[in-house]
């Protein structure tokens, strides 16, 4: 079986989500599956993260954008290769080729009505083309696929209900955390470089409106006014001018003494972050996994999550959920973690046995098992 992947990102430098489950799921593949030949079809970058091996052999392909790789650059290379099956694990696909096509749909967010009410006129204006380009090639293209996988039920229920899927196969695959997310406690080199220098609570800052930084800001206004306790925020991502942006548009300009901006943290360095925190704080609006959440849980910090969307499926009962558009309850949560020992040891390993339902080993063999399934049909 000649199997391409579509992996467009996977080589760009500051990898988010979508480009750590494909790189995992790949790497897998790799020691499991010496009989099938695949093709990785990337955009070319600086990270070179993935090296051919005997049966994997990496393309890199050009395209004048994101739309135009896709849609052109991708099918070409793939119909060249004659691969027999192609799997585009970013949510959107070619809308004409006639090589079957295994679709990786993440979420549906960008066609959600409530959600579309809340990012209106927000975030940067590359989540706005891409929220655009997703909404209109995932409606075309849904129906033409051999196999759509996601990666949570709560996800798979929005989808069934959203599409009115009577006959298409939809799976579920949950996604994993990499071994290298465990706790250490040599995190000194790195707080120093990173200059935090006092116990911090962590936040992954983002302006895609779903992440919900602004609610977050609230909540720490909040508890800077109720609660006697001296710790600091550090937030990742976020450059310091779009900080004081949000501060401003919050009216929580009170909290910028508080807030340690370090810009953009490598996989390599997230479990040093996490091992040092006192607290990961994951209060999003709307998620179809929320990796980050058991990648906290691998490093034993105590997780805040939202109890809405995928994330109470994923946290399981070993994180404390709260009302992700409530700020009040957050900083009230944030100050219980930080006072009650108990409570934060419970978490701690309850969060532990909660990541061990996971496995990006498993996530391959049933990705594998799909490819065999859906080649058989063909």
């Amino acid at each position: 079986m000649r199997i391409g992947i579509e992996a467009q990102r996977l080589y760009r430098p500051n990898k988010h989500g979508m480009e750590i489950v494909v790189l995992e799921i790949i790497k897998q593949l790799q020691h499991i599956d010496l009989e099938n030949e695949y093709f990785i079809y990337v955009k070319k970058d600086t990270d070179v993260c993935l090296k051919s091996t005997a049966n994997f052999t990496i393309r890199e392909i050009g395209g004048k954008s994101f739309a135009w790789w896709e849609q052109i650059s991708l099918p070409k290379a793939a119909k060249k290769d004659n691969c027999q099956l192609l799997h585009c694990t970013s949510n959107t696909a070619p809308i004409y080729t006639k090589i079957p096509i295994l679709l990786t749909l993440h979420d549906i967010i960008y066609l959600e009505k409530s959600y579309l009410s809340i990012i209106k006129g927000k975030g940067s204006f590359y989540q706005r083309y891409g929220n655009l380009y997703r909404k209109f090639i995932v409606p075309r293209i849904i129906n033409k696929c051999y196999r759509i996988i996601t990666v949570s039920f709560s996800e798979k229920k929005i989808i069934e209900n959203y599409f009115k899927l009577n006959n298409l196969t939809l799976d579920v695959i949950y996604n994993a955390v990499d071994k290298r997310f465990e706790h250490t406690e040599n995190t000194k080199e790195l707080l120093k470089q990173l200059n935090i220098n006092k116990p911090f609570i962590l936040f992954h800052g983002n302006t895609d409106p779903k992440k919900n930084t602004a609610n977050v800001f609230k909540a720490i206004s909040l508890f800077k006014q109720k609660y006697s306790i001296e710790i600091d925020f550090v937030i990742t991502d976020l450059k310091i001018k779009t900080i004081k942006k949000i501060a401003k548009e919050t009216d929580t300009i009170d909290i910028l003494g508080q807030i340690n901006a370090i810009g953009y943290i490598s996989t390599e360095k997230l479990p040093l972050l996490y091992s040092s925190c006192e607290l990961f704080l994951y209060p999003s609006l709307r998620e179809s996994f929320g990796l980050p959440v058991l990648e906290a849980m691998s490093c034993k910090a105590p997780v805040i999550t939202s109890k809405v969307s995928s994330m109470p499926e994923i946290a399981g009962n070993a994180a404390l959920l709260i009302d992700p558009e409530n700020p009040e309850e957050l900083a009230d949560g944030i100050a219980k973690i930080l006072t009650d020992i108990n409570l934060k040891n419970e978490l701690i390993e309850k969060g532990l046995k909660n990541v061990s339902r996971f496995s990006w080993e498993n996530a391959s063999k049933e990705t594998l098992k799909l490819y065999k399934e859906s080649f058989a049909k063909i």
